[in-house]
């Protein structure tokens, strides 16, 4: 995902840090551990309304009294709210001075599975670490203890890779671990009427145990626990039921799976669960590329991704310079084909713990991306528009190439992805080049008379080519899409074509792997458009990435990086 990349900041204490009550459930004690003040003092006694009984009486006070927490935690499957006496407010995260942390529940994991309670609500994305919000790491804190009736403890950096790692993994694998799921519950009508809470501590089961290879003893006994904690003994008793159920299974080699047999629609609905995707898509897939190149791309999406950094030469940096810094962090890398980028596998964390991107020195950038900008190949002293600019990584790299010479417009619909994008070019050193335009493209093209030697359009898409990224977006795209999508991507190109000067450059881009939203656009646009000529991208990208009617392509499968098409239009002169 262009742009975008985890945060360090998350989940680290900050100077001010209010004073925490630990929960110990196998203590029984609840202890203050040492905030501004100094020293801990003492231990307090949990009441034994923390029992499964004694938690009933209690909530049954809390409801009497018309408690706004008994109610949420009702809402939420909790039955266990724990009598801190008092001196410890109830209150959740935000709203009070202490906070009441479990020691006893996995806190990774206790995260991840309020991470992926939102995300399936559509209230977050998968993307938990989002450096563009400073009480980001505050709020996800806040979110666990509404939810669960407890809070975590700030996590450290292998704690947050983990729910990285779990939270994108069980999104991208969901159609595979349901299936499971399914069909080791004793009916399927318990399956479909599971608490959503509950669902998703399975989900984290089922991928720990099959994807993470992490040890079958522990994958069962911390989820266990934390659907005790978070629901009922109840609760953790049908998760550890599930889970050994699975184990079982694994150790004889006899996972129930679908068999690929039938026509063509049985064999990819088999395939969807096999591969995870949704059964439009590999059917689409089958059909445009063939199945052994189908399972390919499933493959690849399914895997974890690499992220891409390109150095900012705006400043003075070189690729040696951010080599060397990544080399002193320890960080494993390698270069790409393109001049200025490299790439990392892992150790995002420490790059952003150093600095790296908030000094200006790199940004994170795919290379299918980076050679979009070539097609563009952005000359100094050129007036260019980025039609659809935000979040602004094409924009900032194309300004990057003008050597200080020229002028580029980032006009965008979206005014909150505008400032972000022009916070990044002051970042960068780049504000005087970049100025920002919020329109939408459709009215600003009919009522401007600016005429600019390029526009670029990088269109909105389905994002096919980036699945490997955004682990949520198969999931969030239906073949209905497909359709307005490409009436949009029709009305833009109309758009941006008005803005091209006699002799300019129309450059039409997606992050798509799809002809229809490629290919076709471009010759239907042609067909409207006949001042309009396609002109070969040769010399502009090297050779493998050139198709046979002389446009940019990148493909997942074939070039490890992220797909995208990108063409260029010539206006002619008169």
């Amino acid at each position: 995902m262009e742009g975008v990349a985890p945060a360090v900041s998350l989940f680290r204490p900050r100077a001010s840090a209010r004073p925490t009550i630990v929960l110990a459930e196998n203590s029984g004690s609840a202890r203050r551990s040492p905030g501004a003040g100094g020293r801990s003092r003492g231990v307090s006694r949990l009441s034994p309304e923390m029992s499964p009984g004694g938690a009933s009486r209690r909530m049954s006070k809390l409801r009497k009294h018309g408690s706004r927490e008994a109610e949420a935690a009702a809402r939420s499957g909790i039955t266990r709210v724990p009598n801190l006496g008092t001196a410890v407010s109830t209150k959740r995260a935000g709203m009070s001075k202490d906070t009441v942390i479990n020691l006893d529940v996995s806190h990774h994991r206790a995260v991840a599975v309020v991470r992926l309670l939102r995300i399936e609500k559509g209230k977050a994305f998968v993307d938990l670490l989002n450096e563009k919000a400073n009480d980001s790491g505050e709020k996800e804190i806040g979110y666990v203890e509404r939810t669960l009736g407890f809070s975590t403890r700030y996590l450290d950096d292998r704690d947050i890779r983990l729910v990285t790692v779990i939270v994108a993994g069980t999104v991208r694998w969901k159609r595979y671990l349901d299936y499971l799921i399914m069909s080791l519950c004793s009916e399927e009508k318990v399956f479909r009427e599971m608490e959503p809470l509950l669902l998703q501590i399975l989900r984290i089961g089922f991928f720990e145990i099959l994807k993470l290879d992490v040890p079958a003893y522990a994958a069962v006994d911390e989820n266990v626990k934390l659907a005790k904690v978070a629901l009922r003994p109840g609760a953790g008793n049908m998760v550890n039921a599930i889970l050994r159920k699975l184990v079982l299974l694994k150790e004889t080699d006899s996972l129930p799976l679908p068999k690929i047999e039938g026509d063509d629609r049985a064999q990819a609905r088999a395939l969807s669960i096999i591969y995870s995707h949704p059964v439009w898509m590999v059917r689409r897939w089958i059909r445009f590329h063939g199945k052994d190149e189908a399972l390919r791309l499933m493959n690849w999406n399914n895997s974890d991704p690499h992220f891409s950094l390109r150095v900012n030469t705006s400043k003075g940096y070189t690729r040696a310079d951010l080599v060397k810094r990544l080399e002193s962090l320890q960080v494993h890398y390698e270069e790409s084909v393109m001049d200025g980028f490299v790439r990392i596998q892992e150790g995002m964390q420490a790059v952003l713990q150093a600095g790296l991107l908030k000094d200006g020195i790199c940004a994170v950038q795919d290379e299918s991306a980076g050679l979009v900008v070539s097609v563009v190949d952005p000359q100094p002293g050129e007036t260019i528009v980025d039609c659809c600019a935000a979040p602004g990584g094409k924009t900032l790299f194309m300004a990057s190439r003008l050597s200080g010479e020229g002028k580029i417009q980032a006009l965008d619909i979206n005014k909150g992805r505008l400032r972000i994008l022009m916070d990044a070019a002051k970042l960068h050193g780049l504000d005087d080049i970049i100025t920002d335009i919020h329109a939408d493209l459709r009215l600003y093209a009919k009522e401007t008379t600016a005429k600019y030697d390029k526009v670029l359009l990088d269109a909105p898409c389905s994002g096919l080519g980036v699945l490997s990224k955004r682990a949520d977006l198969r999931w969030n795209r239906q073949f209905e899409d497909l359709e307005e999508l490409i009436c949009l991507q029709d009305e833009l190109l109309d758009s941006a074509s008005m803005l091209v000067r006699p002799g300019g450059i129309l450059i039409y881009s997606t992050c798509s792997i799809d002809p229809e939203e490629n290919e076709k656009r471009i010759a239907a646009f042609v067909q409207r458009h006949p001042e309009f000529a396609p002109q070969s991208v040769c010399g502009y990208v090297p050779t493998e990435f050139i198709t046979d009617e002389g446009f940019y392509s990148s493909n997942p499968t074939k070039h490890s990086m992220d797909g995208a098409f990108a063409a260029r239009l010539v206006r002619s002169s008169h």
